[in-house]
């Protein structure tokens, strides 16, 4: 009976992350189409390397 309960705990947890999830989704989705068509936006990223050190682990 245990194990009837702690199962049925299981798969009720995974059926509220799921929908939790779902709903989250929609909710980004309609939010990022909307800012796309909104205007055009760019995003400039400058990556420079920033090494000091070197060392080789053998």
């Amino acid at each position: 009976m245990m194990i009837f309960i702690l199962a049925s705990g299981y798969l009720f947890t995974i059926y509220l992350l799921l929908a939790l999830a779902k709903r989250t989704g929609n909710k980004t989705t309609s939010n990022n189409t909307a800012l796309t068509h909104t205007g055009n936006y760019t995003q400039e990223v400058s990556v420079t390397p920033n090494v000091t050190e070197a060392s080789s682990v053998r």
